[in-house]
């Protein structure tokens, strides 16, 4: 029965009739009246009204079409009436209208007789209780209907109670375990396939949306849904196919561990899907990506399975070859000009891509065997297919194997240089492919070592005649280039440069186009040695650029701008004489000519732009007008978002390229990334600006701060812009202080309103990898403005966000100690984890330089601020975490450096740490240790004597360790020795037998890494030369030589070195020493540097 009046039926129906209409005009109209007279004037009846039409109309469009509008109308925004807050439709209505239209709903859903109709009711319920839960309201009827659904004689309103407990896990989460244990399993057993694959979708979704510890109830359903996929391959259903196993997947990802009773023979079955040609290819790559998706997750599982490994790369290569199916001799291939087509969807690809990330989880030591016992066979097959897929494989596989391929590239170029000569153009090609992921995933040793064989091998590929195979020769050469020193290069240019000059003139842009980017690789990396080719080149590329833009040739002129800029920056200001006023008029020429929005010369003309201003420098400062206005246009530009209500607009923006898009809450957000791209990289291009202008730019720096890196710092849509932003701050602060001095009004008013923002980001900031690139952006800013620009407010708020990221800190050290507990043995710990990990290491680090400044301009006026950490230090210096050992040891060391005698308070909190630290089995935590016994003696006054003179066994013990003067542990020693001389040399009055002491100092020299503490230990050995101390005086020759060492070593500058090389004289003069005799037991180099300092 209607609750509503006919009449508002009649004008609904009528609306409804003209939101569907073909005429836009009428639809538009449609909209408006929708939006003005029903969502905001009167909401609840439309909702109730729609419900009714679902119920009441004879047509099922209607019906469906008042379903989808529902749904719709129910997610919009709206303030509640009895809250103000915003909230979204349904649920700020009042109780009685949602119970009663709720009622109205389930009643549609469970009388509905056509599946696709019930299909858009059902979606409609599951908004409906989607709300429900997101507001921590109760539906309490709803469960019951959806589980008496899922026992109805009528498969469609089973299938339809599993497809919104999948849209909608929330409403199941907290039900009894048993009663959702029997559900699922009824669903798996049901007697029709859609039902069985909707209950797989749904307790797919349902798990993911549960605990870890609630999952393990669950783990015995694997068998029912495993028994539902044989036989759906049975009756070669591929599409059902593909639903179960997106649904394993999704499983798999969660819970890999679940499978590992029935993995074998799971394993078995998706080999068979794999090979199985009938079946289509989105099944067999799903099949594919399900294996994988373990490989990606339970890595160790996959390699203690008999066949996994070897059925698996097997069945990659076989899927490689299903290239060119119809084209034999790639004529249609080399006729494209077409070099992005997507083929993601291709078997090739597929396969190509799971080799990679075979390679990249398993490791060389499992992949390499099963992968080479293929390859040898594959190149010297007569099908070009294999040959093709074999070097295709090597492409895949380089990185994740570099480890142990690395010391085997002789026989790996034994297989694929032979293919640069291949009869067949595609096999070129590939050869081609995997010299140029060679070259990156190698670099170093493929330039240093092979750089032979590999340049002369690839530069007669240039000469091809195939268009395609010249411009993928070129693109290789990028690769090996960009990683090559420009002595490797040097003999070689000519060579190189002759042929690309020739592919300038190929009669295909493509070819032109890479030839223009592989040279200006080559230019960036020959630097000031390509500057023989630059009266060449250059009239070259200037020609290109003021031909007429048609819009063909865009790319082109892009491309030779990236040419010339480059060129620019490698032969220098001098070298560009003149030319430097004519290129970057031609980019201005250009940029004027610029009127599409997709010019692909609009970015390009960025990063050159970048380029003159770092050639130029001061001159560059008359351009910056025609430069600024588009570069800040982009720099300043909104988040494109859109909120995609229904599954058409989804289905629409992803056809279209540069948007992300994001489910939240029911909804689909479309975030579109190619104008967040061309922001990041334009507040990239300012950060060059103010680096390179410094005081000149000075006139941008308000605007740009207020308009594009403050707000860039809360730009929660694209990390990067937050990255850039963050970069961006410090260097506009450095042209303000270097345009008006570092005490200025006009300084202190930009740090104000700045340093607020950059502290709010710092307990803002979601990303640990960003967070690390705030705190950084903080102590440089810091650093800047120098001694005293913190207020007590700014160090209170600094250290509640220091606060909340440490507990954050160790909320996640928590959960990967819980998961490592719960690993296989052996397991080693995921990609993901390590990185994870290593993000953590930065975040501590950029925190320990921030604090490290704070005490640095600030000093004792932080300590009340600091000590509401102290629980932290003490925790982090005990940990059995290194990286948490030497985060609270710099800390210490800060407080002793910065607050002098002050420090003396808090030192219960650093003795026993500094001892036991010095003892600590991590180099890097006994160097902080030796430094923080060093600065107490140094700035810690009288209190630290005791302390200081009782630590020197300890020092000595550091200097003494096994690997001492080996590369990671040096740097402990050379601290070590320079700490035992500032106790000698400031605090040495509880030092008992002091000569003993300087004795055995004497042989912790030389210091000849560490610049910091170099100085303190020569200047000490300097006071003992000056005294004339017989200990020193007796080894003379020694003494000489360590300082020689130092001096080679270029440890000491400024007056120090003055200092020392003139104590080294007098200690010659006073021990007799013949300075020849000590010379010639030296390397000719090193008497060269002696000569260099003492014979002037």
């Amino acid at each position: 029965m209607s609750l509503l009046p006919p009449e508002v039926h009649t004008a609904l129906a009528q609306l409804l009739q003209a939101l569907a209409a073909s005429d836009n005009a009428v639809r538009s109209s449609a909209e408006e009246q929708l939006s003005t007279d029903w969502v905001q004037a009167r909401p609840d009846v439309l909702l109730m009204a729609l419900v009714e039409q679902i119920q009441g109309s004879e047509d099922p469009g209607t019906r469906s079409f008042a379903a989808v509008l529902f749904r719709r109308i129910a997610t919009k925004s709206r303030k509640d009436p009895a809250t103000g807050e915003t909230k979204e439709l349904f649920v700020t209505l009042q109780q009685a209208q949602k119970v009663a239209i709720r009622q109205k709903l389930l009643e549609c859903l469970t009388r509905e007789a056509i599946s696709q109709v019930r299909n858009k009711i059902g979606d409609a319920v599951a908004e409906v209780a989607r709300q429900y839960t997101d507001y921590n309201e109760s539906w309490p009827e709803l469960l019951g209907v959806l589980f008496q659904s899922s026992q109805s004689a009528d498969f469609g309103q089973r299938e339809g109670a599993f497809r919104i407990f999948a849209t909608t896990p929330g409403i199941i989460e907290k039900q009894h375990g048993d009663t959702v244990l029997t559900a699922f399993t009824r669903g798996f057993k049901d007697d029709d396939v859609s039902v069985r694959l909707a209950a797989m979708e749904a307790f797919a979704s349902f798990f993911r949306s549960i605990s870890k510890k609630d999952q393990l109830k669950f783990y015995t359903l694997i068998p029912e849904i495993l028994s539902i996929l044989p036989p759906i391959k049975e009756a070669q259903d591929s599409d059902q196919l593909t639903k179960a196993l997106i649904a394993l997947i999704d499983l798999a990802e969660v819970a890999p561990k679940m499978f590992r009773h029935p993995f074998h023979n799971l394993v078995t079955f998706s080999i068979t899907v794999i090979q199985d040609k009938e079946l289509s290819d989105q099944a067999r790559q799903n099949a594919l990506e399900l294996m994988a998706t373990f490989a990606d997750y339970a890595p160790q599982m996959c390699r203690k399975d008999a066949s996994y490994t070897t059925e698996m790369v097997t069945q990659c290569l076989s899927l490689m070859t299903d290239i060119g199916i119809d084209d034999e001799d790639a004529a249609d291939w080399n006729d494209s000009d077409d070099n992005d087509v997507d083929e993601s969807d291709q078997n090739h690809v597929a396969g190509e891509q799971c080799m990679d990330r075979l390679a990249n989880k398993l490791g060389g030591q499992t992949i390499l065997a099963p992968t080479f016992n293929w390859l040898p066979r594959m190149m010297t097959s007569s099908a070009w297919r294999d040959r093709h897929a074999a070097l295709m494989a090597i492409s895949a596989i380089s990185e994740g194997c570099r480890e142990l391929m690395v010391g085997e590239l002789d026989k790996v170029l034994d297989l694929v240089v032979p293919a640069l000569r291949d009869p067949h153009p595609r096999v070129r090609w590939a050869g081609c492919n995997a010299l140029g992921q060679m070259s990156t995933d190698f670099a170093g040793t493929m330039q240093e070592k092979y750089h032979q064989v590999v340049l002369s091998n690839i530069i007669p590929v240039l000469e091809s005649v195939e268009p395609r195979v010249q411009s993928h020769a070129a693109a290789a050469l990028v690769n090996f280039c960009e990683e090559a020193e420009k002595s490797i290069l040097e003999p070689y240019l000519d060579e190189l440069l002759n042929h690309l000059l020739v592919l300038l003139q190929s009669p295909k842009r493509f070819v032109q186009e890479q030839a223009l980017s592989t040279i200006a690789t080559i230019a960036d990396s020959a630097e000031a040695a390509f500057g023989r080719y630059y009266d060449t080149l250059m009239p070259l590329l200037f020609s290109v650029l003021r031909q007429e833009q048609s819009k063909e040739f865009r790319l082109l002129r892009a491309k030779a701008m990236e040419c010339a800029t480059l060129i620019a920056l490698a032969v220098g200001k001098e070298k560009l004489g003149r030319d430097a006023l004519e290129l970057v008029q031609l980019l201005g020429s250009v940029q004027q000519g610029i009127t599409d929005a997709d010019d692909p010369q609009s970015q390009y003309l960025m990063h050159c732009w970048g380029r003159m201003a770092r050639v130029m420098e001061s001159e560059f400062l008359p351009y910056l007008p025609a430069v600024m206005p588009p570069l800040l246009e982009l720099a300043s530009a909104k988040a494109d978002i859109q909120l995609l209500e229904d599954e058409d607009q989804v289905a629409q923006v992803e056809q279209e390229e540069g948007w992300e898009l994001v489910p939240v809450k029911g909804k689909v957000i479309g975030i579109k990334t190619t104008t967040l791209d061309d922001k990041h990289m334009a507040i990239e291009l300012l950060v060059v600006y103010a680096q390179v202008l410094a005081a000149a730019f000075e006139p941008y720096v308000l605007e740009i701060m207020d308009k594009v890196a403050l707000p860039g710092l809360a730009f929660f849509f694209h990390d990067p812009v937050r990255v850039a932003s963050a970069k961006c701050v410090p260097q506009l602060l450095n042209s303000y202080k270097k345009a008006h001095g570092d005490r200025s009004p006009q300084l202190a008013g930009l740090w104000e309103r700045t340093v607020d923002k950059v502290l709010e980001v710092l307990s803002a900031e979601p990303a640990v990898d960003t967070l690390a690139e705030m705190y950084q952006c903080f102590y440089e800013s810091v650093e800047i403005l120098g001694k005293g620009c913190l207020t007590g407010n700014h160090m209170a708020a600094f250290i509640e966000s220091a606060k909340s990221a440490l507990e954050d800190y160790q909320t996640r050290v928590k959960i990967r100690l819980e998961d490592k507990t719960e690993a296989e043995e052996g397991e080693e710990e995921s990609e993901e984890t390590l990185f994870a990990i290593e993000d953590d290491q930065t975040l501590l680090s950029d925190m320990n330089k921030a604090f490290h400044t704070i005490f640095k301009n600030q000093g004792p006026t932080f300590l009340p601020h600091w000590e509401r950490l102290l629980n932290f230090y003490d925790v982090f210096i005990t940990s059995s975490d290194a990286t948490q050992r030497q985060w609270a040891l710099c800390i210490m060391d800060d407080v002793l450096e910065f607050c002098g005698e002050q420090s003396w308070s808090y030192n219960r909190h650093i003795i026993q740490p500094l001892f036991h630290g010095m003892r600590d089995e991590i180099p890097a935590n006994r160097q902080a240790a030796a430094y923080g016994v060093g600065v107490a003696a140094h700035k810690g006054g009288a209190a630290w004597s005791e302390f200081v003179a009782a630590a020197i066994p300890t020092l000595f013990g550091v200097t003494h360790h096994a690997q001492a003067r080996q590369d990671d542990h040096v740097y402990a020693t050379e601290n070590a020795c320079a700490s035992i001389a500032k106790i000698l040399h400031f605090n040495s009055s509880k030092v008992a037998n002091v000569p003993d002491v300087i004795q055995h100092w004497l042989d912790t020299l030389p210091v000849v890494n560490d610049e910091e503490a170099a100085p303190y230990s020569y200047s000490f050995l300097t006071q003992l030369i000056e005294q004339q101390n017989p200990l020193v005086i007796s080894q003379a020759p020694k003494m000489f030589t360590h300082i020689v060492q130092a001096l080679e070593a270029e440890t000491l500058q400024g007056q120090t070195l003055e200092r020392v090389v003139a104590s080294a004289k007098q200690l010659l003069t006073i021990a007799g020493v013949d300075a020849n005799q000590v010379l010639a037991s030296m390397p000719p180099e090193t008497q060269q540097t002696v000569r260099t300092y003492f014979w002037k």
